[in-house]
């Protein structure tokens, strides 16, 4: 009995293993992009501001002399040197204290008398110094005796600076029209009295 199965041919066969070779080409390529990381949209976090530590609080009662010369600081910004700033804030709880901050470090300060006229905030444990002079005002570290900011300036000195500056124009200004020559009128008329000296006795005659 002859056979009904018959062989596949060469052709057949050619095609079977195309196929086959697709399908795994496919299946691979597949597999390859599944485990590439999906290129999803994350959202980018917003940078956070940076928030400056509060300090450790000094609960020592003020004397009456510090709290007069808390009435003599100057509060708010100071521009200083380097394009660097100094805020010097009131206690929002605790009058006559103030936070000085200079960029991340807040210092807890109160006011020390002094006896030159300067105006002097101290953070007793943190060794740092506030000094204030009609000029201008300076961060110092006392721990180490360095300056850690100098050249600072209030809006307040900034106009006390500007008016001692005009008033010294106006002088010397006033000074030169009154006087060409350097002398005072009053003081040219005291030098003539003493150089002629004056007669009181009446002359003889004879």
């Amino acid at each position: 009995m002859q056979s009904l199965i018959t062989r596949p041919s060469p052709l057949f066969k050619f095609a079977l293993l195309l196929a086959v070779s697709t399908t795994a080409g496919q299946a691979w390529s597949a597999a390859v992009e599944n485990s590439k990381p999906k290129n999803r949209l994350v959202a980018k976090a917003k940078p956070q501001t940076a928030v400056a530590p509060m300090p450790e609080e000094d609960n020592t009662p003020l004397t009456e002399e510090q709290i007069a010369a808390a009435s003599n600081v100057h509060s708010g910004d100071a521009d200083c040197e380097f394009k660097s700033k100094v805020t010097v804030t009131p206690h929002p709880e605790k009058p006559g204290r103030f936070h000085v901050q200079f960029g991340k470090m807040i210092y807890n300060m109160a006011p020390e008398p002094t006896t030159t006229g300067a105006v002097r905030l101290e953070d007793k444990k943190a060794g740092v110094v506030w000094l204030q002079i009609p000029a201008k005002s300076m961060l110092m570290n006392t721990k180490v005796g360095q300056r850690i900011v100098d050249s600072c300036m209030n809006a307040i000195q900034v106009s006390e600076a500007q008016s001692a500056a005009l008033a010294a124009a106006q002088a010397e200004a006033n000074g030169q029209q009154d006087n060409g020559i350097g002398i005072t009128p009053d003081a040219a008329t005291a030098a003539a009295n003493t150089a002629v000296p004056t007669r009181t006795g009446k002359s003889s005659k004879k």
